[in-house]
């Protein structure tokens, strides 16, 4: 598929380990799910003793990074996609697009988003980025009682390529439906690692892996796909090698770019 690298240069994005990356799109800068803590575990609200473990430190703290418009939360309720660093960085930025729930639980400048509804920031140059909120499901069918509202946002601007972060998404009916409004996206950031937890849902997928993150790359017409949340943390079951794999046998190798 043609036109990755021309898009890179166009909209830079940089993955730092797990699920936080750096968007540069319209003169704005843009932080998915800021994760900073070192190595450790984290007790989750479950009965029993169940725990997320984070295996490995952020590329960079969040003072390495510099200017940020705009953090695009896919959820606050997990530790993995805002951790206790992250959710002090919070403050520091001049709004945070979430959920309409995790709005309402994190206050100040979370600004809640339901799916399809759009925000517009200025760009620097008098135009405007628009932010859209777009459907997401971080479980299998019916899990969200337990595993809570998740998001995923597009940003679209007149003279740029649509740029997609999928969050914690493990529905490709989802990516059908916002295939249908915004395809072809230029740039799709997946968060994959086919995450599962052996006590949850019978080990059910809680994010896509690594061939339905190929099928979701064909689905939406993806020049490029960016893939981030698939390594950092224990309960991810695929890694880089299973994802060059995946997106190799679907004739997708050329549109992977893992930005690091």
């Amino acid at each position: 598929m043609p036109g990755a690298s021309a898009t890179s240069e166009q909209i830079p994005v940089r993955v730092h380990g797990g699920p936080t990356t750096v968007i540069e799109y319209g003169g704005l800068r843009f932080v998915t799910d800021p994760t900073f803590d070192p190595p450790g575990e984290y007790p989750m609200p479950l009965p029993g003793d169940h725990r997320l473990v984070k295996t490995a430190p952020a590329a960079v703290s969040a003072a390495d990074l510099g200017r940020v418009d705009a953090v695009l939360l896919s959820h606050d309720e997990h530790d993995d996609n805002l951790d206790h660093a992250g959710r002090t960085y919070l403050s520091e930025v001049p709004v945070v697009f979430t959920t309409v729930s995790g709005s309402g639980r994190l206050g100040g400048n979370a600004r809640g988003l339901d799916v399809w509804q759009t925000a517009e920031l200025r760009r620097p140059d008098a135009g405007t980025v628009t932010v859209t909120g777009v459907p997401a499901r971080h479980g299998p069918v019916g899990c969200e009682p337990i595993t809570g509202d998740v998001i995923g946002f597009m940003l679209t601007s007149d003279d740029l390529p649509p740029v997609y972060v999928s969050g914690d998404n493990a529905a490709l009916e989802h990516v059908k439906e916002i295939a249908e409004r915004f395809a072809p996206v230029d740039t799709a950031i997946l968060f994959l690692g086919g995450a599962r937890m052996p006590f949850a849902f019978d080990g059910a997928l809680l994010t896509l892996d690594s061939v339905q993150g190929a099928e979701a790359a064909k689905t939406l017409g993806a020049r490029r796909v960016v893939p981030a949340h698939f390594d950092s943390w224990a309960h991810f079951t695929e890694g880089r090698k299973e994802i060059e794999t995946a997106f190799t046998d679907a004739g997708l190798a050329g549109c992977l770019d893992f930005a690091r």
